[in-house]
């Protein structure tokens, strides 16, 4: 990762982004100038919020050859199981959910703290890179940058995972890049997710995602029951 900020710029005037916010279920038109910074050969996936693509359906992302047949033979049910129902999913998909999260913000220091299967996100705004084997995880490892108002988070390092929760996955390798703006109110926050993994999509992909402020909530515990896998098996049963 390349970063253009250091630390002493951080002396700058920048948005204040605390606090809590929850998935704006009326997102407007994406803003025309941050998907104009998005790069060449990206597609604008449809998939925000709790619908999910079909099995086959993909968004316009296309499918590595590899990918393709590993799709194809991805059933909904291996997922459903006692041993692997509450594995979280990477924040490449876990970002585009209908669940909340919290900002806590310093001039070092960015946290996400996602109600999501409880996770934790460390965005590091000193200009440092990812120390001698870092281990992947499902957040990967973030930094970030502003430019002008918008934050810009870079994030590897990512433990392979889920792209679109229906047999598309991405390999350790994929990269992201977010760019978060506030509204001129500052009620709603919007992002681009940006993501190019060379193992799983012959393109890139992205998302337009907003949220909107809301004063007074909290996150609560995800507490995910593995039990519930027995559930969804007499569902289908």
């Amino acid at each position: 990762m390349v970063l253009a900020v250091a630390g002493p710029a951080m002396a700058q005037d920048v948005p204040d982004l605390e606090g809590f916010w929850g998935l704006s279920w009326t997102p407007g038109e994406p803003v025309a100038d941050m998907v104009e910074a998005l790069p060449p050969n990206t597609v604008m996936i449809e998939d925000t919020g709790v619908p999910e693509f079909p099995r086959g359906e993909f968004g316009g992302l296309i499918l590595t050859p590899e990918a393709k047949a590993h799709a194809e033979t991805w059933r909904s049910e291996d997922d459903m199981t006692l041993d692997r129902v509450c594995l979280p999913p990477s924040i490449v998909y876990a970002i585009q959910g209908p669940f909340p999260f919290e900002v806590h913000q310093t001039p070092d220091l960015i946290v996400f703290k996602y109600e999501y299967f409880d996770q934790t996100r460390l965005i590091f705004m000193d200009g440092r890179s990812a120390p001698e084997g870092q281990p992947h995880s499902k957040m990967g490892f973030s930094v970030g940058h502003w430019e002008g108002g918008d934050l810009v988070i870079e994030t590897d390092h990512i433990s392979a995972s889920t792209i679109t929760n229906n047999g598309l996955d991405h390999s350790e390798d994929i990269t992201m890049i977010e760019r978060y703006r506030l509204s001129e109110d500052g009620s709603t926050l919007m992002a681009t997710q940006w993501f190019s993994d060379a193992a799983s999509i012959e393109n890139n992909g992205a998302r337009w995602i907003e949220w909107e402020k809301r004063e007074g909530e909290h996150i609560y515990p995800y507490e995910c029951d593995p039990t519930f896998a027995l559930e969804y098996g007499a569902v289908e049963e």
